[in-house]
């Protein structure tokens, strides 16, 4: 394998191997190269600190961690050659008008269960418990005033002493197959069938839906900002790379300018 070289700087072999374990891919060819192109790409931004003679202060990352110098020298050199304007309120506003689905609070459902704890592993057991719960709901179609009994028998679910009752839940919040049966039941209504997850088979009941409301422009705009300035910051770094990228000499990789990966 031919030497990688960024000018008159060769980008050694245990560097990307080391810098591989933040490039998962499906294969090791492809880590090494994404490994390889970061690393042209630190170099690209290092060689340019350099030239600059950028001499930054070291700070703490959002993690408290202090930054390691050449982290730093990039971090400052794109302080000072990319600078991105703040978008115009009329922007920002435009943004919030065409995405208005982005800025609602979470549905929330308040619902109760009733939770016969099987792994699927256990075929026999989920059987078995995929039974029970049939016949919890066959008795519960008659006699739906009974479910905070039956909860308070047979739930497997800490939530059994409250009768089943699980409180608020948003989206996102349970399994996807409890979340489907959640979205599709009427406010009151008993789910017809057994809903079955790994952690078991539920009877469920959604008791009341709850749903989201628009948040206001002015609680929404300072977030809007932030990632339209993040969005133009970053199409403005990729470019600055292509720029160091096309005057300087890269040996030993394919390094495709218009698909340059961005400093994080």
């Amino acid at each position: 394998m031919d030497a990688i070289r960024v000018n008159d700087v060769e980008i050694l072999g245990s560097a990307i191997a080391a810098e591989m374990q933040h490039h998962p891919t499906s294969t090791g060819d492809e880590a090494y190269d994404e490994a390889a192109r970061a690393l042209v790409v630190q170099e690209l931004l290092l060689a340019r600190a350099r030239v600059l003679a950028i001499e930054p202060e070291i700070r703490r990352d959002q993690s408290g961690r202090l930054e390691t110098v050449d982290d730093a020298m990039i971090r400052a050199l794109l302080e000072v050659e990319v600078v991105v304007p703040k978008a115009e309120d009329t922007e920002v506003r435009r943004y919030y008008e065409n995405n208005l689905a982005r800025f609602r609070s979470p549905d929330l459902f308040e619902a109760a269960h009733i939770l016969l704890s099987a792994s699927f592993e256990n075929g026999e057991k989920y059987a078995e418990a995929s039974r029970l719960a049939e016949q919890l709901i066959s008795i519960l179609s008659e006699r739906p005033m009974a479910f905070d009994d039956l909860a308070r028998e047979y739930s497997d679910c800490s939530s059994s002493s409250e009768g089943g009752r699980i409180g608020q839940i948003a989206r996102g919040e349970t399994t996807p197959e409890f979340e489907t049966f959640l979205l599709n039941l009427d406010e009151g209504q008993l789910c017809p069938v057994p809903v079955k997850t790994f952690y078991g088979v539920h009877v469920l009941r959604l008791d009341r839906r709850i749903p989201g409301r628009q948040l206001p422009f002015e609680t929404v705009q300072e977030r809007i900002e932030d990632y339209l300035h993040e969005t133009v910051w970053q199409r403005a770094v990729a470019q600055y790379i292509r720029m160091l990228a096309g005057v300087a000499a890269i040996e030993g990789i394919a390094f495709d300018q218009a698909s340059t990966p961005l400093v994080q």
